[in-house]
C-alpha cells in the first residue's frame, strides 16, 4: 500500500492535482489563434481552405512520403485506408486484441470482420510471431491472395497499432505480411513524430493513418490524416473523401459512392499550428517519460521506455 500511495502522491503532483490525467493533454502557445483568425477572416471555414492545403503538406514532409490527405477523424482515415488497399465486404482483417475501439469500428464499416491477434508484452502493439503462427495454422494463399481455411473469406489486410506511439516490430511484420500476400495499414493514431529504425511510423506498411483528436499529441479538436508513399492511395483517398466528385468546374458528376469526410479549414488552422511545434512537444513528453522512469525505477518498478 505504501508504494501505491506513493504512485498516486507522485502523479498528482506530476500533473497539478487534477482529478483527471489526459493521455495527453493540448497545448496552444502558437500560432493556433493567429492561424483560426484568418481562417475566419477569409470565410473558408469548411472543406476546403488554404489550411487544408499546408496541413496535407506538412503531413507529407513530416513522414517523408506523398501529400498527405486531410481526414474528419482517424476512424475514417482508417476505413478508407482499408478500402484503398483492397478491404471489402465479407472480407477479415488481422488487427490487434489490444487496441482502442475505433480500429474494430473502422474494420466493420468496410463489412469486413476483425480477427484479434495478440500482442506482445514489450510493444503492447501486434505480435509478429502471433500472426505468423495464426496464418501457419489458419490461412492458404491462392493466386497471391490469403485464405482463412475455415471461412474461405479472403484475408485482405493487417492493420497493426502503435499503441501509445510505441512502434510495433515492423520489419518482422512486413516480411510475414508479405510472404502471406496481405497488405498492412498502420493504425498510427497515436504515433506522430515516432519512429521505428529512423523511419516515421504510418509510412512503414502500404498506408498508414493518423488521429489528432483531443487526447493526442497533436490536436486540432478533431481530425486525422492518410499517408502512404503510393502515390495513386493518395489520389484515390482524396477523391473518395470529398464525395467521389468528378472534377469539373460547375457540373456535380459522382461516378461511386464517396464520404464526406475531409477536414475543415477551421481544424486544418489549428493542426497547421500545432505541427509547427511537434518537435517541442516530443521534448516535453521525452522529459515528463523520464520523470517517471525514474521514479518507478527507485521503486523497483519496470516500465516501457522508449527504444533507442
Amino acid at each position: 500500500m505504501d508504494k501505491l500511495k506513493q504512485i498516486a502522491d507522485f502523479i498528482k503532483n506530476q500533473h497539478q492535482a487534477k482529478s483527471f490525467i489526459p493521455l495527453h493533454e493540448p497545448m496552444f502557445g502558437g500560432n493556433e489563434k493567429k492561424y483560426l483568425l484568418e481562417t475566419i477572416d477569409s470565410t473558408y471555414v469548411s472543406s476546403v481552405g488554404a489550411f487544408v492545403d499546408t496541413f496535407e503538406q506538412m503531413m507529407g514532409e513530416i513522414t517523408n512520403s506523398t501529400k498527405g490527405v486531410a481526414i474528419v477523424n482517424g476512424t475514417a482515415a482508417l476505413q478508407i485506408a482499408m478500402q484503398l488497399v483492397g478491404v471489402k465486404p465479407g472480407d477479415e482483417v488481422i488487427t490487434q486484441a489490444l487496441t482502442f475501439v475505433a480500429t474494430s469500428n473502422a474494420i466493420n464499416y468496410t463489412g469486413a470482420t476483425p480477427i484479434y491477434i495478440d500482442v506482445d508484452i514489450d510493444t503492447m502493439g501486434l505480435s509478429s510471431e502471433s500472426v505468423s503462427r495464426f496464418l501457419e495454422d489458419n490461412a492458404y494463399t491462392e493466386n497471391n491472395k490469403c485464405y482463412n481455411k475455415k471461412t474461405k473469406k479472403s484475408i485482405s489486410a493487417c492493420v497493426p497499432m502503435h499503441t501509445f506511439g510505441f512502434p510495433v516490430r515492423m520489419d518482422e511484420l512486413i516480411a510475414i505480411c508479405n510472404k502471406w500476400f496481405i497488405p498492412i495499414v498502420e493504425d498510427a493514431a497515436e504515433s506522430i513524430g515516432s519512429l521505428y529504425k529512423n523511419k516515421p511510423c504510418g509510412t512503414l506498411g502500404d498506408i498508414g493513418i493518423f488521429s489528432f483528436n483531443g487526447n493526442k499529441i497533436i490536436t486540432c479538436g478533431g481530425g486525422g490524416a492518410i499517408v502512404s508513399k503510393n502515390e495513386n492511395f493518395i489520389k484515390r483517398g482524396k477523391y473518395l473523401t470529398t464525395t467521389a466528385k468528378v472534377p469539373h468546374a460547375y457540373e456535380y458528376v459522382h461516378d461511386e459512392i464517396g464520404y464526406n469526410y475531409r477536414m475543415p479549414n477551421l481544424n486544418a488552422a489549428l493542426a497547421v499550428a500545432q505541427l509547427e511545434q511537434l518537435d517541442s512537444f516530443i521534448i516535453k513528453k521525452r522529459i515528463l517519460a523520464s520523470r517517471y522512469q525514474e521514479f518507478f525505477n527507485s521503486l523497483g518498478i519496470q516500465s516501457r521506455k522508449e527504444m533507442e
